[in-house]
């Protein structure tokens, strides 16, 4: 019998069969949607992203559409002219690429910052410029010192050229600008997640925890506002000690109806287009030679921690040094003995409640994973760690000649080896794949076309970077789906289409599998549906 229909009960599938089998079941109380031939897939995932930060980093102009100086320069100086005296502008997504052989500093987008106080995150959020008057009112005239791998970065005379690389570098000065109010900021929260389930998401893997976004998630979902399934992993910063490893081990479990804590996430390293990556060898400038840890030892310490009570990690992990030290924690981790295991957990944890009980193995993931040698491809499976990756960053910030920033700081044998997600997939890992949203678009089409073409969103004519490393039409599927069920440990809840499943479901147009790759972030979301009920539902249905 051809399964075309399927019946939902209290949110999870009861039937599925013909259309006349799942018809005959429908009482007057019954809601009935005939989808006219659409195709019905497993819900959506984005297996990385970040909705709180991500909701307040893209309130102001964007920069991602600008593709050299001139064009940032303009889109400047018309944001300039729209503000009132005095007010703060507020940038994203600007591409290092822009710059092409010059320095990235404030001064080459002088003179139409002059006198503007000005913050524009570049696009991999781990950097920003700042302008002069930025500076200037937050007090920031020289070098700084902290405690992680973070960096004022000053010329030869010790003045600041206003690029700003990490979070704690770049908190100076935005500590000095106003900030938004709650309200502001939950609605703009709820307006992102309400467009992420109208590109056909039903959930996401939410990286960060900052502030009060727990606070945040708990008021939408009782409000029931909510529209997308979040598993949430809070930060762990380097330096943590015990009674703030203890406050993320207790953390686990909390949640409501659509949303929970479950998983930590850490940093190795910072990225490849600034200089904080962690490379084994420096890249063409002599930077990204160092661990986002101070003492990487540390960092090991606390993944044996985390792992030992049950905490599953997502390591933060580009450069290829990042990816090797996070594998070789963990893998120290799951082979320490369950005696010594006990032990430790009661040492780090005395009178305190024990982390949430698992019903399925401890399952640590690396993410991002932009070049890595064949050792650590095959050690993936060997370890059972998800390779969480998000292709459209190569698709976008990359190019297939290597002329780009990214890839002339690392040379070309290193560029060659850039998001490796066929040899992980061939290698037997489970690779999930997610947008690192705001970083680049959270559609999830666009993120499972990008895996297939691995060509660049702004022109799909152009050659592939790397297209021996594409995904297949379901195996792209599959990674934003049952991977990142299973990387969730809901593999028994979500990511097929079967029986006893949630209802999580996104309704196309067209077959996702048949549609070609250069067409397929183009492809109408009809209806996207979580716990059996609509989050969103265009006209035609």
């Amino acid at each position: 019998m051809p399964q075309t229909a399927l019946a939902v009960v209290d949110g999870r599938i009861a039937t599925l069969g013909d259309d006349r089998t799942i018809r005959e079941l429908a009482d007057p109380a019954t809601t009935v949607i005939d989808l006219k031939g659409a195709v019905v897939t497993p819900g959506l995932v984005d297996g990385h992203l970040h909705p709180v930060s991500g909701a307040e980093l893209t309130h102001g102009l964007d920069l991602s559409g600008c593709t050299d100086l001139a064009a940032v320069r303009a889109a400047l100086a018309a944001e300039v002219r729209r503000l009132a005296p005095g007010a703060w502008l507020h940038a994203w997504g600007l591409d290092p690429n822009v710059f092409g052989d010059r320095p990235v500093e404030s001064a080459a987008l002088g003179p139409v910052l002059d006198g503007v106080p000005a913050l524009l995150q570049l696009f991999d959020a781990h950097s920003m410029l700042a302008s002069p008057r930025a500076l200037e009112l937050a007090g920031v005239d020289g070098p700084r010192t902290f405690a992680q791998a973070a960096e004022v970065v000053c010329d030869a005379d010790g003045r600041p050229t206003g690029l700003l690389l990490e979070d704690a570098a770049g908190e100076l000065v935005e500590r000095a600008a106003p900030q938004p109010t709650r309200a502001e900021r939950r609605e703009r929260l709820a307006a992102a997640l309400r467009a992420m389930a109208a590109a056909g998401l039903t959930g996401g893997h939410a990286m960060d925890a900052n502030g009060d976004s727990l606070d945040l998630y708990a008021e939408l979902d009782e409000a029931g506002e909510l529209p997308l399934r979040l598993r949430v992993a809070p930060w762990c910063q380097p330096g943590v000690d015990r009674d703030g490893l203890r406050a993320l081990i207790e953390q686990q479990g909390r949640g409501g109806r659509l949303w929970r804590v479950d998983g930590v996430k850490l940093f190795m390293d910072g990225t490849i287009d600034n200089g904080t990556a962690w490379l084994e060898k420096p890249d063409c400038h002599g930077e990204s030679t160092h661990a986002f840890w101070p003492d990487p030892a540390h960092y090991t310490h606390v993944v044996q921690e985390l792992h030992w009570a049950g905490v599953p990690t997502a390591t933060h992990a580009i450069g290829d040094a990042a990816v090797r030290h996070a594998l070789d924690s963990i893998e120290k981790a799951s082979h320490e003995g369950p005696t010594a295991a006990r032990q430790r957990t009661a040492a780090v944890r005395p009178g305190t409640a024990t982390a949430r009980p698992r019903t399925t193995p401890v399952r640590h993931r690396i993410e991002h994973i932009e070049t890595v040698p064949d050792e650590a491809v095959r050690r993936f499976a060997e370890l059972d760690v998800i390779a969480s990756m998000q292709p459209t960053h190569c698709c976008d910030f990359t190019r297939a000649d290597h002329t780009d920033n990214w890839s002339r700081r690392l040379g070309e044998e290193r560029a060659d080896r850039a998001w490796r997600c066929r040899d992980l997939w061939d290698a037997g890992a489970t690779v999930v794949l997610g947008s690192d949203w705001p970083i680049a678009p959270y559609p999830p089409l666009g993120v499972m076309a990008g895996a297939r073409h691995r060509r660049p969103t702004r022109d799909l004519s152009s050659p592939p970077h790397n297209p021996g490393q594409a995904l297949t039409a379901l195996e792209a599927l599959s990674a934003m789906t049952a991977n990142a069920a299973h990387a969730g440990g809901e593999e028994q809840l979500a990511g097929r289409i079967t029986v006893g499943h949630r209802a999580d479901l996104t309704v196309l147009a067209a077959d996702p599998l048949t549609t070609p790759a250069t067409e397929l972030a183009d492809l109408p979301v009809l209806l996207t549906v979580l716990d059996g009920l609509p989050t969103h539902r265009t006209d035609s249905l």
